[in-house]
């Protein structure tokens, strides 16, 4: 799952570190969603939007993996 955190972070001038603070999670959570190493838990996506003022599909970005190599 792709994301526009750090876009959004950054727009609402958000460090890592304060995002985190807001989120109750370590800055190294906030790193690695932003490099796409790791989906956040639903209750944390949804924490994330309300942040923002945004709907989750604003953030993340689902994209299906294709079968069999297509």
């Amino acid at each position: 799952m792709k994301n526009k955190l750090a876009e959004f972070r950054k727009q609402y001038s958000l460090s890592q570190d304060k995002l985190a603070e807001k989120l109750h999670v370590s800055r190294q959570t906030i790193i690695s969603i932003e490099k796409n190493k790791y989906s956040p838990s639903l209750p944390l996506a949804f924490e994330i939007s309300r942040i923002f003022g945004v709907s989750i599909e604003d953030i993340f970005i689902y994209e299906e993996k294709e079968e069999g190599g297509r």
